[in-house]
């Protein structure tokens, strides 16, 4: 990191990625300040921790003492080319970077454990974070989702050890100096960044080759490293798995050891697999991963990752999916944990050029659900695309009970008497309205 540099100014503060390295920076004793387009929890919170933000994208609001001798621009690649404040900071000759090559800066000293994959990345990193923290391990952790039993998405208990996730979108994981990693999943997605595939899959070989210790991935995946798996033969694996109320009993197995009887406290299969990736990244690291196991009974989850909770008599499950397979492993456990109740899925499609790629996909996907309710596309970095909207998504969904819903009536929705289960899925701004929903809950208690 530059020793000049005494000021960061982020654009896209607001970002889950973004405020956990603003908070990071000003919790060292750095000035910090930024830009959102849009207030949120996360603005909030930064904001009443000392850090300024600005919604209103004029160059005028910029504070002078904010020059390009001291000042360090970190952006995000949701704010749109044509952004006055970011056009000024480059015309100006200010140092500009991404998001993750910052990252890779404040963690190169440390002992990296990095985690990608195009699903499952932040349940994974925090599941690893809360073994860390029962091992009562020296660890600073950048999570994409808030943790629930920490109410925050950085987790600073020393340097050590730094937990990351290494995203994908843009080949932003290159950037990163990994020790140890662990790969997910790799399914085709950001086709508009990558092209095709192979082109994803080799930039996923790439981030494997420049992990310096050890690599830990799921058993599907063509690339050399200790694999991992449910309910299958692998490196690392869980078995004789038990569905509880709440969640799995399983034994996991080590190439030198089986841990009979672990309780994760977490329903859904896909979260059995993360919470086996993360303690097979911990094992092959050599960390006590026999003192932290115990811990997953008491994992309280991740907002907006299976975030289960009751409403007018309802349960609501709310899920960060955007991804067909994300909504599919979403139903999956709807039908092994919920299948008697009668159940409403309400999706906000995120992004045009993702809903293009698979919209026959989320069509499939959707049409199982009981009934089927869309919010327009969120659109984050992107322009509209010619024919791509909700209403084309929803033309393709075989079932007739669907409808296009807005934000004005997101709550008349949830509250559908003919349905005991809703599930709201997206990664836009309907996480606003779940938000809006517990507020309510809150305000009636």
């Amino acid at each position: 990191m530059d020793k000049n540099v005494i000021k960061y100014f982020f654009l896209g503060i607001g970002g889950i990625g973004m405020s956990s390295l603003a908070k990071y920076l000003f919790d060292k004793g750095y000035k910090v300040m930024g830009y959102d387009k849009t207030p949120s929890d996360n603005t909030s919170n930064l904001v009443l921790s000392g850090i300024p933000i600005l919604f209103d994208d004029e160059v005028d609001l910029i504070p002078s003492d904010y020059n390009k001798e001291t000042t360090q621009v970190i952006y995000t690649p949701a704010i749109p080319k044509d952004h006055a404040q970011y056009n000024y900071f480059i015309d100006k000759g200010y140092s500009i970077k991404k998001r993750a090559e910052l990252l890779g800066e404040i963690t190169k000293d440390s002992i990296v454990f990095a985690i990608a994959g195009t699903h499952g990345k932040t349940t994974t990193a925090s599941f690893l974070s809360h073994l860390f923290k029962y091992a009562n391990l020296d660890y600073t952790a950048f999570i994409g989702g808030i943790l629930n039993s920490e109410n925050s998405n950085l987790i600073n208990r020393g340097n050590k050890y730094t937990i990351v996730e290494a995203d994908e979108y843009d080949r932003s994981f290159l950037q990163l100096f990994p020790d140890f990693g662990c790969i997910t999943s790799i399914d085709p997605d950001h086709l508009d960044i990558y092209g095709d595939y192979s082109e994803m899959e080799k930039a996923f070989t790439d981030f494997s080759k420049k992990i310096s210790q050890k690599l830990v991935l799921a058993s599907e995946l063509d690339i050399e490293g200790f694999s991992y798996a449910v309910e299958k033969k692998a490196d690392y694996y869980g078995s004789n798995i038990r569905v509880d109320e709440g969640g799995y009993y399983f034994d996991f197995n080590t190439p030198d050891r089986k841990f009979k009887d672990v309780y994760l406290n977490l329903i859904g299969k896909h979260n059995l697999s993360n919470a086996i990736g993360a303690a097979s990244l911990m094992h092959v690291a050599g960390l006590d991963v026999e003192k932290a196991l115990p811990s997953l009974a008491n994992f309280q989850g991740v907002t907006r990752r299976m975030d289960i909770f009751k409403y007018n008599g309802k349960t609501i499950i709310d899920d960060y999916a955007h991804h067909p397979k994300e909504i599919k492993a979403v139903f999956n456990t709807t039908q092994s944990f919920f299948k008697e109740k009668s159940n409403k899925v309400i999706f906000q499609p995120h992004l045009f050029s993702r809903t293009r790629d698979f919209i026959e996909e989320f069509a499939e996907i959707l049409s199982r659900f009981d009934q089927v309710a869309l919010m327009d596309i969120y659109p984050a970095r992107e322009d509209p695309i010619p024919g791509v909207n909700s209403n084309a998504l929803l033309d393709l969904v075989n079932n007739p009970n669907k409808q296009i819903i807005s934000r004005n009536n997101f709550n008349s929705a949830v509250e559908d008497p003919k349905a005991d289960l809703v599930v709201i899925l997206g990664a836009g701004d309907i996480g606003t309205c779940v938000e809006n929903l517990k507020k309510n809950i809150h305000n009636e208690t």
